[in-house]
């Protein structure tokens, strides 16, 4: 059983702070994406969706006479690093269990390779998918970071995720008993 739901996470101070900065309308459609692909590749919906809600918390923002600067971004950025350490600490203040929140927290820290010198890693299944639910909803210089979306509209997405993920679970447990 879950112990802490994407609602939870969502409605908590310290995401709704950081997801504004980094865009609502991007971290639930990642978070949708990222569910859906875990689902069909058999993976954890709920570790995934997590990741994919949480996955630009650690958003700097990067700009230059009124405008989003690409080039700084690249240069400076390292929101991948704090938006794991951020999205684990909040995952342990909620209750989620320290080897999930750390997993989650991983998945984060590798969900893109701006921060990173040249080369690619070798992502496990759970990495690969938030990578990818990511680049799905990328725009042109960060304009998926602009998008609006109504809190209503937000948090009534975030509750539909959680039911997805609770359904996949009874499934999923319903198969191995």
């Amino acid at each position: 059983m879950r112990k802490v739901t994407l609602e939870q996470l969502f409605l908590h101070p310290i995401a709704q702070k950081y997801l504004s900065r980094s865009g609502i309308a991007h971290a639930v459609t990642v978070a949708e994406h990222a569910a859906a692909y875990a689902q069909r590749e058999g993976e954890n919906m709920d570790f995934a969706a997590k990741a994919g809600l949480l996955h630009d918390i650690g958003h700097y923002t990067w700009y230059r006479d009124g405008e989003w600067d690409t080039a700084l971004y690249r240069q400076n950025d390292i929101h991948a690093i704090k938006g794991a350490t951020r999205a684990h600490k909040l995952l342990l203040q909620l209750g989620e269990h320290p080897a999930n929140a750390k997993t989650v927290a991983i998945a984060i820290l590798l969900h893109t390779d701006s921060y990173l010198p040249e080369g690619k890693l070798a992502l496990n299944p759970l990495q690969r998918i938030v990578h990818e639910a990511d680049e799905a909803d990328e725009e042109p210089n960060g304009a998926h970071h602009y998008r609006k979306m109504t809190p209503s509209t937000a948090l009534a997405r975030i509750i539909a995720l959680d039911h997805k993920v609770e359904a996949n679970d009874r499934l999923n447990a319903q198969q191995t008993s």
